[in-house]
């Protein structure tokens, strides 16, 4: 969702099953004693029954990072960031991808469509992909240059570590939700189509130092408002140079990213990256608007309009695919178009799809009709073969 208007946590609606809760499920199929009997010989349930809703509705909850002077500076203000404050009406589609994404989680007794694995997986479905993976995978620590700080990020080879086998580095930018075990399945696929993917935590700063402690997503959405354009592109720039570094990566790399961070794949083709940047594709993500700056990346209120000045900067391939239920991002395709004539650059709105479709397909949930569910998979089902093509060509 880049920077824009993530001032408060929506409420889910009143009729939304709770996160890690039963669901769809009626309580008849749970308790079928409790469904037959009287209303008054019910009692000897009841502390059953009371005691099995406490344990459905049970969330695991990541650790809080422990506490240290780079964690207790100061988070900017929504105005002083300068993030979208357009009104509810112009954050509708983002609030509700902060719904969906929530939603979508890793949960008790989710249900999950049975997973296409040349796909990445879906949310619910990848921390089983991530653990039965059959490559190699592991956390590392990079030195950032020029400061004192260490990047934590998680590489995933497409073969053994120690093959004499070569292949090009694709980095990966997390959503506003940190770097999750979803991204880390995303890597995972990436690494299975043949590359060398390398997934940064651009928190490793804000959080006070590196850690492969998986962060509450309203821990990420509170400080991620801190990480700015220069420190995102120093960050993939750091990543890029390690994993370009290991003995068997080529000297090329591309960056794919999702919400946020397909933002900020414009925003490293805009800065140009180090020496190997081949190009880059952006999952729901937009580009700087006139409201915005290079330092902050962040967006006026709507109407946006995309900022040519910026985006001529850009030499390498780019690609852009969305949903076209995230109308704010789509309304900007058009302009986006037009900016990048004469560059390599395509884009794709896949129509009745919506803004975080990769995360969401494949996870059924009471909000979302099937139209919409069928909708989210083909996209996935398109722009996934679509990235690795286009990965392919530009990193050969």
């Amino acid at each position: 969702m880049s920077d824009w208007g993530y001032a408060s946590r929506p409420r889910a609606p009143a009729d939304m099953p709770p996160v890690g809760g039963i669901g769809r499920v009626r309580f008849g199929r749970l308790f079928p004693p409790f469904a037959r009997t009287p209303l008054m010989s019910r009692r000897p349930y009841v502390p059953l029954l009371l005691l099995s809703i406490g344990a459905c509705t049970v969330q695991r909850t990541a650790p809080a990072p422990s506490q240290s002077l780079a964690m207790q500076r100061q988070v900017p203000a929504v105005s002083e960031l300068g993030r979208h404050t357009g009104g509810p009406s112009a954050m509708d589609d983002h609030m509700a991808h902060m719904n969906a994404a929530d939603l979508v989680a890793p949960q008790i007794n989710a249900v999950t469509t049975p997973q296409d694995l040349s796909l990445p997986a879906s949310a619910n479905a990848a921390a089983e992909r991530v653990k039965n993976s059959p490559r190699h995978a592991e956390w590392v620590k990079i030195p950032m240059a020029g400061t004192p700080d260490t990047l934590m990020a998680w590489v995933v080879y497409p073969f053994a570590k120690d093959s004499r086998q070569k292949a090009p580095v694709v980095v990966v930018v997390h959503e506003i939700f940190g770097l999750s075990t979803w991204v880390r399945g995303v890597a995972d696929q990436v690494a299975a189509d043949g590359f060398i993917a390398i997934a940064p935590d651009f928190l490793s700063r804000a959080r006070g130092g590196p850690s492969s402690v998986e962060l509450s997503a309203d821990t990420a959405r509170r400080i991620i408002a801190g990480v700015n354009t220069t420190e995102r592109n120093q960050i993939i720039n750091a990543a890029a140079n390690y994993a370009m570094m290991l003995p068997s990566a080529q000297q090329k790399y591309a960056v794919i990213g999702y919400c946020w961070g397909g933002q900020t794949v414009f925003a490293h083709a805009v800065n140009g990256g180090v020496k190997g940047f081949s190009g880059g594709v952006a999952f729901y993500g937009a580009p700087y608007t006139k409201g915005g700056t290079p330092a902050t990346a962040t967006t006026a209120a709507v109407p946006a309009s995309v900022d040519t000045d910026s985006l001529k900067k850009i030499s390498k391939p780019v690609m852009l695919l969305n949903g076209s239920k995230d109308a704010r991002i789509g309304a900007l395709m058009p302009a986006l178009e037009e900016a990048m004539k004469g560059k390599k650059y395509e884009q794709k709105n896949y129509e009745g799809a919506v803004h975080g479709f990769l995360r969401a397909q494949g996870d059924p949930k009471a909000t979302r009709d099937e139209a919409e569910e069928a909708a989210n998979i083909a996209a996935t089902k398109d722009g996934w073969p679509r990235t690795i093509a286009f990965l392919r060509k530009n990193l050969k």
